[in-house]
């Protein structure tokens, strides 16, 4: 499941024995979206405005998104030269957490993988040193569903199928308002 509680509250209301895995997308999805929020601080913080088209760090906004083992030379050459600053500290500290977490979701030894993101768990929880905000709070987060999240190394279950489906039938209903036949919209669904 994601993140929200009420499905977990739910679930475990409905099915007090059944265990509640939390999606590795979604923590992912997380991680980079506290990512995101502590580059547009230190971008405000630093340049008084919001990201514009020549700021490094709105340039870099999207190779810092990019999974670590994918970055290219040039994508590589450009985090180095934003990380170069001392006012982007907070962004590379926030940028370190969110690419071990990618790692211990991609290792392949299951024992591996869960010990790595416990202790990502683990350091976000203590001793963070302050400015850093959004690890904090992701810190918080992490730290309280820590059971559901690190459950997906035993169970390895997924939600991912589910969102694939429902992303392209949302997809069909946006794009189904101009059909005129009800037969062929739920056939459409069905395929």
């Amino acid at each position: 499941m994601d993140g929200f509680g009420g499905y977990k509250n739910a679930a475990t209301d409905a099915l007090p024995d059944a265990v509640t895995v939390m999606d590795p997308f979604h923590v992912v999805a997380l991680a980079g979206h506290k990512l995101d929020l502590c580059r547009q601080r230190v971008q405000q913080d630093t340049l008084g405005h919001r990201g514009r088209t020549g700021d490094p760090l709105y340039r870099a906004r999207r190779t810092l998104r990019t999974r670590l083992g994918l970055l290219t030379d040039r994508q590589r050459t450009r985090l180095e030269a934003v990380f170069a600053a001392d006012e982007h500290v907070a962004v590379e500290v926030t940028w370190w957490a969110y690419q071990q977490i990618i790692a211990a979701y991609a290792d392949q030894d299951r024992r591996r993988g869960k010990a790595l993101l416990s202790g990502v768990i683990d350091r976000l929880r203590t001793g963070l040193p302050p400015g850093l905000d959004e690890l904090t709070t992701l810190g918080r987060t992490l730290h309280r569903r820590r059971v559901d999240i690190l459950a997906y190394f035993s169970h390895r279950a997924s939600n991912g199928p589910t969102e694939a489906i429902n992303g392209r039938l949302e997809a069909l209903r946006r794009n189904a308002m101009g059909f005129r036949n009800l037969i062929n919209y739920r056939i459409r669904s069905l395929l």
